[in-house]
């Protein structure tokens, strides 16, 4: 079973830490979302992308606050990295095992992540 470092301490899998991030991003309404499995490919940085937008840089900011709020509130995890906050047209979260991608549409357009990695399993979820 795969363990964040913070997650180890806290007994948490991969799982569990994606399945809450998930939720956390379809509470501010992201769209698109997508999970990467990227565990079968050799040259992958991680084991798992989460990657969805928002229509604003408002909405990017405020998915991202509401992951780290409630991913550390819920499962006690803390991201090891992020970056892109000040701009909030692409913020980055650094889980170790799961990294999660909210872009504004525009970068989600110009950079096609899932293109990028198109060898790996895509799990696409519902807008409710």
């Amino acid at each position: 079973m795969n363990y964040t470092k913070d997650a180890i301490i806290k007994n948490i899998d991969t799982k569990e830490l994606s399945d809450s991030i998930i939720a956390c991003i379809q509470e501010k309404k992201g769209q698109d979302l997508v999970q990467l499995d990227l565990t079968g490919l050799d040259e992958a940085p991680t084991n798992s992308f989460i990657i969805t937008h928002g229509d604003s840089t408002t909405q990017v900011k405020a998915i991202a606050d509401n992951i780290l709020r409630e991913v550390k509130k819920r499962t006690g995890s803390r991201p090891n990295h992020i970056e892109g906050q000040q701009n909030s047209t692409w913020i980055l979260i650094d889980y170790f095992d799961v990294v999660v991608h909210i872009f504004n549409s525009e970068a989600r357009e110009f950079y096609q992540l899932e293109s990028l990695w198109s060898d790996a399993k895509i799990t696409t979820f519902k807008e409710d």
